[in-house]
């Protein structure tokens, strides 16, 4: 019904969509119909169909079957969205993550190999509390290695009812904001440089509406990059975009 009524791009959304269909296979473990890889799989079979998203992954769920229906199912976007929070293993396992830092440049390294031109976003914390000043170097590190095409960047604070408000060691506001002052300057310039190599490239845009500015156009493409460019389409079109610049954020192209 939906892309009969023209949609184009669909979005899955969950707090972990990883966990899709534990509850609905019961017995039938092998059942990989009734798994997230299996429901990409089954609107990737829908007609008319032209872009599938899907948001959020946690990498301790994010398994062979999941990687392969990415690669496999054309519809499937070249964009993954995985969460890894910290580089030091030592705040990971006080947030009870399920995974390490290793654990999770090696799920990097098999999604690239499986997706060469996948752009990988996460979320990062900074300020967890008893995060040193070598636990926050330790993300920065993982950055480094991970080269991430942008990172959402967060300051700690502490809720009410969960166990972290009421940890010792928590960390004052202003080596929190220091911190965060730093990882953004570094996963920005990261985020430029990825960014940087579809310059000359030709792009599929989805074009969204105007720009910003009201002189051209905004769309965005199937790495989830926001494209702003001249030329003449309609929102809910598909165009290809001739990519000339690139910022910390955007692209720039023309039609």
């Amino acid at each position: 019904a939906l892309v009969a009524d023209g949609v184009r791009e669909v979005t899955f959304l969950g707090q972990n969509v990883n966990a899709y269909g534990r509850d609905l296979r019961g017995s039938q473990k092998s059942d990989t119909t009734r798994t997230f890889a299996g429901l990409l799989r089954m609107a990737d079979a829908v007609g008319g169909l032209d872009r599938i998203r899907f948001l959020t992954s946690h990498p301790k769920d994010l398994g062979d079957e999941m990687i392969a229906a990415m690669a496999q199912a054309p519809a499937v976007c070249e964009h993954l969205h995985l969460p890894v929070q910290s580089g030091s293993n030592a705040v990971l396992e006080r947030m009870r993550r399920g995974y390490s830092a290793q654990m999770y440049l090696r799920l990097l390294d098999k999604v690239r190999a499986a997706l060469p031109d996948v752009a990988i976003t996460t979320d990062l914390i900074v300020g967890f509390p008893g995060e040193t000043e070598a636990d926050f170097v330790a993300t920065l590190e993982l950055v480094e290695r991970a080269r991430f095409d942008a990172a959402f960047t967060f300051v700690y604070s502490p809720r009410h009812g969960t166990d972290a408000a009421t940890m010792p060691d928590q960390i004052s506001e202003d080596i929190k904001h220091e911190r965060v002052r730093r990882l953004i300057a570094r996963t920005q310039a990261i985020g430029r440089e990825r960014r940087g190599r579809f310059v000359g490239r030709r792009l599929e845009v989805l074009v969204e509406g105007a720009s910003r500015d009201g002189d051209g156009l905004r769309g965005r493409t199937r790495h989830n990059v926001t494209v702003n460019f001249g030329g003449r389409a309609a929102p809910g079109q598909l165009v290809e975009v001739a990519i000339t610049a690139a910022t910390s954020t955007t692209l720039r192209g023309t039609v």
